[in-house]
């Protein structure tokens, strides 16, 4: 057959046939081996053979290389995603362009850590599971080259242990490079030279924390973890202790006057920085005047300056068991912005007209000056509200029937009234935690948070409503989406097992089976369990310029406006609501957008440090109970082991199914159990059951329980 013979179905036929070889195969060939391999008996098919891979390597499906050999391109069907590693055998890359997580084994990981950006390879005809399976063909991005851990060392090298659960690679580092550190000290280390097949990453060490176990370096050792800062650069200190503490009365005559009227604040008995008080005074007309005031940060802390500059980059306040890492300096956080009792203090306030019946009759929003006449913890007020006396009892008083009037509204509108359960530690001079106690939240709780909830709803909405039309003013908005059907319908279906026949069969009837579940399980063992499934099935709340509904509030718009000394985007609100109050044109979204992710992200990371903190204190504490027998509900079920929340402490832990001798349990993962592949047991998400603390492992933060029987 001549070439000007050749029709396109035998040049197609070939160029399948080339393609179905190269995908079994890594290998390079020249034409001479694919001749052989292809089986071509004539001339024309080997010339057929040279025109198809020309055009293969044209269309990017093959590679020429240079000694002329031809191999498959792993990159011509590969896309962009993001590593997460799950454990030490192999991890999964996340793309917006597949449908499906892409499995990855770890000798196919070509050195990609967990988060990096990376372009993944698929294997058309390979499934892991119900996952696509892939190999990583390059690392676009690495999403952090510093880690923490604890240091080994030899007579020859030294050795990092990383803290975090996703790093799986000890890093060799040589002893010069050591920076001094002394065996099991914490370190930070960076890597530089990152691992190939077989072999650990190199690098050296940056800093030295100081020896594992000690409070403080531990403590510091979780927010490096994160690559969270714990302190403030000098320069950063400098510029806030050169701000002047005088409220001259040029700034004073700019501003709405509350000095006059009762104000007081409401937090947590050891809070230091207060940026919120109410005020309150009833109007001639028999209504009553409440006062949101919220420090005046933005005076501060003005636009271009390198405080400005820090306090973007960090975001947000972290809160770890024993201590808060600042967004901003002290001298701001606790003292010029802090609103604390019997001081003149600048605020940006709602204020707001209430009838006996919590209805707005009118409103206002703009700069004020305030002074405290009372510092409340919240358990002063709570005693008040139960004694019905004390300090400024009638004004408690008429704001708690306040809050309770808004708070049944809220809910009568389709707010979800999640109540978790949270812990708290009590802790010793050097930091050893003594006993873990659960938060409870009562009416004084919810009071502040029922005013704050309301400042931050009318801010968002002044500004949405200011212009008529498509055409709004960029906002800073608080969003949160509708839930995802498929989480709730198994929610649904999970709580079914539990005697709660609930129906959601529209989104307008989500938000109302959720609170009536939630109503059913308080106070009942799987409270708890069910509620962490509940809150898994929702979507994450976030920061956007879009003004979207706020599904959990069962808000159209929401912000936040309530606590600019501990949260960025708060500051954003501020900027942005004088600007427009000012008459300013609308502010650029997309600097605002980019400003709102980056805040996001910030949150995530922060409650991560969080958790881990809150873990490395649950799991110290539990050292000394090794051994002894607890009750508890199984809270995760997973491949490997079942997660158990322990009933008395709070503290979860892990029976690894590795350990269960009665049998081979296998994973039912759609619902939620797993099964005993010959005593067909079932052991389900939920289950009472009861444990023994096998063994603790502060370093990985980790519990290991059996169970105390076989009766399970």
């Amino acid at each position: 057959m001549s070439k000007k013979n050749r029709t396109p179905e035998a040049t197609d036929f070939l160029r399948n046939k080339i393609l179905t070889f190269f995908k079994g195969t890594k290998k390079p060939y020249s034409i001479k081996q694919l001749v052989k391999k292809l089986d071509l008996k004539t001339k024309e098919e080997r010339i057929s053979l040279n025109d198809s891979l020309n055009a293969l390597v044209k269309e990017g499906e093959v590679r020429r290389l240079a000694n002329n050999t031809y191999k498959k391109d792993a990159e011509a069907h590969a896309i962009t995603g993001r590593v997460d590693f799950v454990n030490q055998r192999f991890a999964y890359v996340i793309s917006e362009e597949s449908e499906e997580d892409i499995w990855v084994s770890v000798n196919k990981l070509n050195s990609a850590m967990d988060g990096d950006i990376v372009r993944v390879s698929i294997f058309p005809d390979k499934k892991k599971g119900k996952n696509p399976e892939g190999e990583i063909v390059e690392v676009l991005e690495r999403k952090k080259d510093h880690f923490v851990g604890k240091i080994e060392l030899s007579a020859r090298y030294a050795f990092v242990v990383a803290d975090s659960r996703k790093m799986f690679y000890d890093i060799f580092v040589p002893l010069e490079k050591t920076a001094g550190a002394k065996n099991h000290d914490k370190v930070i280390v960076k890597i530089t030279e990152w691992p190939g097949r077989d072999k650990n990453p190199v690098g050296i060490v940056t800093e030295v924390l100081g020896p594992a176990g000690d409070n403080d370096v531990e403590m510091h050792s979780i927010m490096a973890e994160f690559g969270l800062p714990y302190n403030f650069p000098d320069a950063v200190v400098a510029a806030s202790e050169a701000i002047s503490e005088t409220i001259t009365q040029e700034e004073i005559k700019k501003r709405r006057d509350f000095r006059q009227i009762t104000t007081f604040t409401i937090d947590p008995v050891d809070a230091k920085d207060f940026d919120d008080a109410l005020s309150i005074r009833k109007l001639d007309n028999g209504n009553y005047e409440i006062g949101v005031h919220i420090a005046d940060v933005t005076h501060y802390v003005t636009e271009n300056t390198i405080l400005e500059k820090e306090a973007y980059e960090r975001a947000t306040s972290v809160y770890l068991v024993d201590r808060v890492v600042p967004m901003l300096p002290e001298k701001l956080s606790n003292g010029l912005c802090s609103l604390r009792p019997n001081e003149d203090k600048l605020t940006f306030s709602a204020v707001f007209e209430l009838d006996e019946n919590a209805r707005i009759i009118n409103q206002w929003f703009g700069k004020t000056i305030i002074h405290s006449d009372r510092r409340f913890a919240y358990e002063d007020v709570q005693q008040i509200i139960e004694d019905q006396k004390g300090e400024f009892v009638e004004e408690i008083l008429l704001l708690n029937d306040l809050a309770h009037k808004m708070r049944k509204d809220r809910f009568k509108h389709g707010a979800i009234s999640f109540e978790t359960i949270e812990v708290k530690f009590k802790l010793d001079e050097h930091g050893k935690p003594l006993a873990v106690v659960p938060k409870v939240r009562k009416d004084a709780h919810k009071l502040i948070e029922d005013f704050m909830l309301l400042a931050n709803r009318k801010v968002a909405e002044h500004v949405f409503y200011m212009k008529k039309g498509k055409d709004k003013n960029t906002m800073v908005y608080r969003i949160h989406d509708y839930p995802d059907p498929d989480k709730i319908g198994a929610l649904m279906q999970f709580a079914r097992k539990f005697g709660y026949n609930i129906e959601a069969k529209d989104e307008e009837k989500v938000a109302a089976a959720l609170n009536k579940l939630i109503d059913d399980v308080d106070g009942k063992p799987e409270q708890n369990v069910l509620q962490s499934i509940a809150i898994r099935s929702m979507a994450k709340a976030k920061y956007s310029t879009q003004p979207e509904m706020h599904f959990g509030l069962a808000y159209e718009h929401y912000t936040h406006f309530t606590s600019p000394i501990r949260r960025y985007p708060d500051m954003m609100v501020h900027r942005l609501l004088q600007y427009y109050l000012d008459g300013g044109k609308s502010a650029s979204k997309e600097e605002y957008e980019e400003k709102c992710e980056h805040s996001s992200d910030m949150e995530k990371v922060a409650a991560d440090a969080e958790r881990a903190s809150i873990k490395y204190k649950q799991v110290e504490f539990m050292q000394t109970m090794v051994g002894k027998e607890f009750e508890g509900i199984v809270s995760g079920v997973m491949e490997y082991g079942l997660f158990v929340e322990i009933i008395e402490t709070k503290c979860e832990g892990m029976v690894r199914l590795s350990d269960l001798e009665d049998d081979f349990y296998e994973l039912d993962a759609d619902n939620y159990r797993v099964i005993g592949k010959r005593n067909k047991k079932i052991i389900t998400l939920g289950d009472r059951v009861k444990v023994k603390v096998k063994k603790t492992d502060l370093e990985k933060r980790t519990i290991d329980l059996s169970f105390a029987s076989n009766d399970f």
